[in-house]
């Protein structure tokens, strides 16, 4: 059993929380950046330590994992104090807003022995480690083509975080990661050719976006993504001799794989929905207890790279880079 403590008490970490919960875990410690909301989240889930600050939390040496659940704009900070102080751990995602901020993380908890790994939910649903291996095995022979939609139609507000540049608002940092990680976690390597086009919203964010990747083998992606306007959040794997069909993806507990040859389509059914955060928890745990979470930290790295390589090529820059 780990120590875990929270930084951060919106509305994931209140999920987070409740996850904690049905593993009949006990939460040991929580900050936020006002202290009563910490002191109410503490009552709420029965959290047995609140802290005034993150430097209070981390430098309490009984913490052994550190969960963050603040704004894309404080990961990098947060993540590489909490290494300093020798805790693990599990940030949501985006990890960090870029490359850079991550591959410095990475190094500096290697140079720790420290596991991180970050809230991409499908990197943790049984569904998608049951779907790889039937990819894997050969059974639908090689994959020819992802298709990822997600979009989300967030009320217009020009204050709000998803709105925001100073807070690395925008689509692709908030649904396009996990667009990113659905096709990358298909695909056999890291893509090499990155083409994408958007359009923005006012305040400069990313709202809606075309992207299309391409690997060294051949395997293509493409991507559609929209922050004001709603899409099914819908992943297809197309392969040779078969298709696999994944709806609400993220979370997702159920895909339907349709045979190219027959017409055939069976139902996989694996894990719950409702189970999504505590997957999450006990993953990050193995990781930590096992040293064996090296696959998920490359394929965070891989989302990273091509988010970065995206951004790029928009020309889109947070403030605060």
């Amino acid at each position: 059993m780990y120590n875990w403590g929270i930084i951060g008490t919106g509305v994931i970490a209140r999920e987070m929380a409740e996850a904690f919960q049905a593993l009949d875990r006990k939460i040991y410690g929580v900050t936020s950046a006002r202290f009563e909301r910490a002191e109410s989240f503490a009552k709420t889930y029965q959290v047995e330590h609140v802290y005034q600050s993150v430097t209070d939390l981390l430098q309490d040496e009984a913490i052994d994992v550190v969960y963050i659940a603040t704004p894309h704009n404080l990961h990098y900070e947060q993540i590489k104090a909490a290494l300093l102080q020798n805790k693990h751990v599990f940030c949501e995602k985006a990890i960090t807003v870029n490359d850079r901020q991550l591959e410095e993380c990475v190094a500096l908890a290697k140079e720790r022995n420290l596991t991180i790994s970050d809230g991409v939910t499908l990197f943790h649903m049984p569904l998608y480690k049951k779907l790889r291996q039937i990819v894997s095995s050969g059974e639908l022979g090689p994959v020819k083509m992802v298709q990822v939609n997600f979009g989300s139609c967030k009320e217009y507000d020009v204050n709000n975080r998803f709105f925001s540049k100073e807070l690395a608002g925008g689509a692709l940092l908030d649904i396009g990661v996990y667009a990113t990680s659905f096709a990358r976690y298909f695909m056999s390597s890291q893509p090499n050719v990155v083409l994408t086009t958007g359009s923005f919203f006012e305040t400069g964010v990313d709202e809606t976006s075309g992207i299309l990747l391409k690997n060294q083998d051949g395997e293509m992606s493409v991507m559609a993504l929209t922050m004001r306007a709603k899409q099914p959040k819908r992943g297809v794997v197309a392969c040779e001799k078969g298709f696999i069909e994944v709806n609400n993806y993220p979370r997702a507990q159920e895909a339907t794989i349709t045979y190219t040859e027959t017409g055939e389509t069976v139902t996989i059914i694996e894990g719950e929905t409702t189970r999504a955060l505590e997957y999450e928890i006990l993953d990050m745990e193995d990781y930590i207890t096992t040293q064996s979470g090296e696959q998920n930290l490359q394929l965070i790295r891989d989302v990273m790279s091509t988010l970065t390589s995206i951004r790029t090529q928009w020309g889109m820059v947070y403030p605060f880079e």
